[in-house]
């Protein structure tokens, strides 16, 4: 069976664990990045750097995008279309508003091509193992041609038309963004109160509290490790994608409202670290009050 050749825009913290199991799969893969050093990285794993964002596209049966966010997709997207095979399928796994996915569809298909929206979760930790959960929308027939090449990656599942990921994609980081912070509440009000916090988290990941918030970004804090992982920007911009998103379909999210002013607070000093630095923000609102006796690790 010949494998559909793939380009795979976009090598960031997600994009070159995905790309590098794609590559260690056996497919025909080309590499484009803004910065072509961090494609050039991966011509060891068997990729083929292009520095030309025509020739990355130009013979590929799929196209597959990781990228900051929608505009960044729109730039790329209408950069590449004149040298896209007749046909391409389109599959953008950034996350992004769902009128922007709707709006690449439609640009897609009048150009003789196709789109599925297809964002994931699982941060790099699933990057690497392959383990990501990828949410996406657009049609029945597409989605059976891009799932082997999903497959790679984590667990795909389709929950609609096109736009339909990037709506599951909030939905998930509604439910990560809220979590992280009453993960954060709950670790400073044990500490405060004169219990362990390690102890409370072990304690209560058995019952319903339990949740992989509460392992991995629990463990984080505990740790006062903020290096990325998801980054503070990624997850107020998915915050405010949400808010745009309710507000399209007439709905009040206000629990989400709040965990977007509580990223806000540190947006300006700490956008590259890892989410679970909201941990400083509700801190910075409790003087005096603090988790653990180590320093912060930080990016650089």
């Amino acid at each position: 069976m010949t494998l559909p050749t793939l380009a795979f825009l976009g090598i960031g913290l997600m994009g070159k664990p995905m790309a590098t199991r794609l590559a260690q799969a056996g497919y025909p893969l080309h590499v484009w990045n803004r910065s072509p050093a961090k494609a050039e990285a991966l011509r060891g794993v068997g990729a083929i750097p292009r520095q030309d964002l025509h020739d990355a596209v130009r013979d590929a049966d799929i196209v597959i995008t990781i990228l900051e966010a929608g505009p960044v997709v729109g730039q790329v997207l209408a950069a590449a279309l004149p040298a896209l095979k007749p046909g391409a399928l389109w599959i953008d796994m950034s996350s992004t508003r769902q009128d922007e996915a709707l709006a690449f569809h439609a640009q897609l298909q009048k150009a003789g091509c196709r789109f599925v929206d297809a964002p994931v979760s699982g941060g790099v930790v699933g990057a690497e193992a392959g383990k990501l959960a990828i949410m996406a929308g657009g049609d029945a027939a597409d989605f059976a041609e891009a799932a082997p090449v999903l497959e790679k990656m984590g667990s795909a599942t389709l929950v609609g038309p096109a736009g339909s990921g990037q709506v599951a994609k909030l939905c998930n980081q509604l439910i990560v963004g809220a979590t992280i912070n009453v993960v954060a509440e709950a670790l400073l009000l044990a500490q405060a109160a004169g219990a362990d916090p390690a102890a409370v988290r072990e304690a209560i990941r058995g019952g319903f509290a339990g949740s992989r918030v509460l392992e991995v970004h629990g463990q984080r804090m505990l740790e006062r490790n903020f290096v990325p992982g998801g980054q503070v920007k990624t997850q107020l911009k998915d915050q405010r994608n949400i808010l745009a998103a309710a507000g399209e379909v007439g709905v009040k999210l206000p629990v989400t409202e709040l965990v977007t002013r509580q990223y806000e607070t540190i947006e300006a000093d700490l956008p590259t670290a890892d989410h679970a630095a909201a941990l400083i923000a509700l801190e910075r609102l409790n003087p005096g009050k603090r988790v653990g006796a180590g320093a912060d690790t930080l990016p650089e």
